[in-house]
């Protein structure tokens, strides 16, 4: 019987396991893929979620800095920077397996290669089938990102107005061109995808390129993704790769009796940015921080709950108005991306936000007073 089993070693499952780890947790992380493992995505990771970790951050998992950001609508252009670090980018596989050798390092059981099936929540523990085994835990923590099932158990898979798609691509270029072209900044281009953006990011090696949107306004994601490259000038075959992304802010059930969700499976993710790395490391260790509480402490089961009002306090209502800023840009989008791509103060305070100097509440509220959107 173990304390807890995490089901998934990316960010938030290894978060989750290395604070499992240091409280004292008998603890138990599976993970269906052998680490490190490819993971679609641009790679930012921002000062703010870099704050949430225990450890130094190693210099040579840091492909490139960033101070701001080019906004891109059709003909306009604007850019601006911070007098600071406002980010780095990573490349998903080396960052999520440092994660999981740091949650290693706590003395927690990790099976990798080992597929969770179920896991049924009973009065006294829950039981966890894989292909391999059947295990038991006094409280369980799904992690299993997006595209996992196992959340159901919880709550209803999103429908297509709750998620978004996305599509990236790896272009090889040397870091000459790379500086040349972006310097220190990343490119964000609106109204190329319904409910979201296209980016091109900055790498050592190459640019990470994508398109994201809710997948009810973007029908052909493929096709829209090769126009998008083709338009700003990456003109060879490139690998296309796809994966879903909840839209964050929505209400959704997180907690179970015996089952806590976390980061991507909780929906923990920026509505407008779709950044979640923050989400779902800090997300991991507060569920790991009521476990304890719980186990090595007297607690009782019903105190699981204290987990959505930890998860509320920290970002739910940044998330919740992150949501609310996306529906007013996305609702008119001739008139608010001409403003975002036309007022470098607009940027600028948005720079703030990706910071978490500013939250989305305070974002909104002066960018209404500042803008008219209609």
């Amino acid at each position: 019987m173990y304390d807890v089993i995490i089901v998934g070693g990316g960010p938030s499952g290894a978060s989750a396991g290395r604070r499992a780890g240091i409280l004292g947790l008998n603890t138990l992380l599976l993970e269906k893929e052998d680490f490190p493992r490819y993971k679609p995505c641009g790679g930012g990771l921002s000062d703010h979620a870099i704050s949430f970790l225990d450890f130094e951050f190693p210099e040579e998992v840091i492909e490139w800095e960033i101070t701001g950001a080019r906004v891109i609508f059709k003909e306009q252009m604007i850019e601006a920077h911070k007098d600071h670090r406002l980010s780095i980018l990573v490349s998903r596989d080396v960052f999520d397996n440092l994660l999981l050798e740091k949650a290693k390092e706590t003395g927690i059981k990790v099976h990798t290669r080992e597929k969770v099936l179920s896991c049924r929540e009973t009065p006294e523990f829950v039981e966890v089938e894989t292909k391999e085994n059947t295990y038991r835990a006094k409280f369980v923590i799904i992690s299993e990102g997006s595209h996992g099932l196992l959340k159901t158990c919880l709550r209803p898979a999103d429908t297509k107005e709750e998620y978004g798609v996305c599509v990236v691509a790896e272009v090889p270029a040397e870091e000459k061109e790379i500086e040349e072209r972006l310097g220190k900044a990343i490119e964000l281009h609106f109204g190329v995808a319904g409910g979201g953006y296209g980016w091109v990011f900055p790498h050592k090696t190459y640019y990470s390129v994508g398109i994201g949107g809710v997948v009810k306004n973007l029908p052909h994601p493929k096709e829209t993704m090769l126009e998008f490259l083709k338009e700003n000038g990456f003109e060879g075959e490139y690998k296309l790769h796809g994966h879903k992304i909840p839209w964050g802010g929505i209400k959704r059930k997180i907690v179970g009796s015996r089952i806590l969700l976390c980061g991507d499976a909780a929906g923990f993710v920026d509505a407008f940015s779709g950044e979640g790395l923050a989400y779902a490391i800090r997300s991991g260790q507060l569920a790991a921080e009521v476990i304890s509480g719980i186990c090595l402490e007297c607690g009782k089961a019903k105190d699981l709950k204290k987990y959505e009002s930890l998860c509320q306090a920290e970002f739910g209502t940044h998330l919740k108005y992150s949501l609310m800023f996306s529906k007013v840009m996305h609702r008119f989008p001739e008139r608010t991306f001409r403003i975002f791509a036309s007022s470098e103060k607009m940027v600028d305070k948005y720079l703030e936000v990706v910071g978490l100097s500013m939250d989305y509440k305070d974002f909104l509220r002066w960018s209404l007073l500042n803008f008219k959107f209609k």
